[in-house]
């Protein structure tokens, strides 16, 4: 069943939201060679305490950390770890907060020191095809005219699209209906309507779309060692233009 948000509901929800940008931003500043993304997890945890929230993925199905960190050729659900982030590397952080049960979901790939021209360009193609998605997230539309929007760019860009993760609804829990897939066909699936709140979080890997997952049984990374980076935002669909929940430049 797909939960239709009220206008109390949404209001709840953004300003989930607005804490979640708020600790992306913090996270900017952190991010550098030297810190590792154990470090940058425990600062979520108690930034997140101290104002009342909740990590909503912490003890989601076991996964025992409040953020997602995944570096280089990790596609999602990285684990946080001890290992220092190194000079050129990419590293996306996810997570969900929770406040007072109002979710957000937000993930952002961030450069480590200097990236190389390759890496950069598969973050700004990346986070591109998320906004080309937004723009198809509107009522009337279908999900199938998000998903097609975002492949026909990606691609065109030399870059593939992950199949195995999609976008989906949120409230009251993390993961609801619909799946919002990032690549597809125009004019196919369900068609969006006002007050459906739903994340688009491309995912975009330098060489094959494919994935494995770790032996911790949720770590997905490619299969060739390409690099992959996420951008995601949560989207409320209306009458017009969408609401970006969890947009970083209002």
């Amino acid at each position: 069943m797909i939960n239709r948000k009220s206008k109390r509901e949404i209001e709840q929800m953004q300003k989930a939201a607005d804490l979640l940008v708020e600790v992306h931003k913090e996270i900017a500043k952190m991010i550098r060679p030297g810190i590792s993304t154990l470090e940058i997890d425990a600062f979520v945890d108690k930034f997140l305490e101290e104002h009342g929230a909740i990590p909503e993925q912490k003890g989601y199905n076991g996964f025992p950390f409040a953020t997602c960190a995944s570096i280089n050729d990790e596609i999602c659900h990285g684990f946080p770890r001890e290992d220092l982030l190194q000079d050129g590397d990419i590293v996306t952080i996810d997570m969900v907060v929770n406040l007072n049960g109002g979710l957000a979901d937000s993930a952002w790939t961030y450069a480590v020191g200097n990236v190389d021209e390759k890496g950069l360009r598969l973050m700004e193609v990346t986070k591109r095809s998320l906004y080309i998605g937004i723009e198809q997230a509107r009522a009337g539309n279908r999900i199938g005219d998000i998903g097609h929007a975002i492949q026909t760019y990606a691609e065109g860009e030399g870059f593939s699209v992950v199949r195995d993760f999609t976008g989906h609804g949120i409230g009251p829990s993390i993961h609801e209906d619909p799946h919002v897939p990032h690549f597809g066909l125009p004019n196919k699936g369900l068609r969006l309507k006002p007050g459906m709140v739903i994340t688009i979080e491309p995912m975009l890997n330098e060489g094959d779309w494919r994935s494995k997952v770790d032996s911790n049984n949720w770590t997905a990374r490619t299969i060739d060692g390409g690099r992959s980076a996420q951008y995601e935002h949560t989207i409320v669909i209306t009458d017009g233009d969408p609401i970006i929940l969890t947009e970083q430049d209002r």
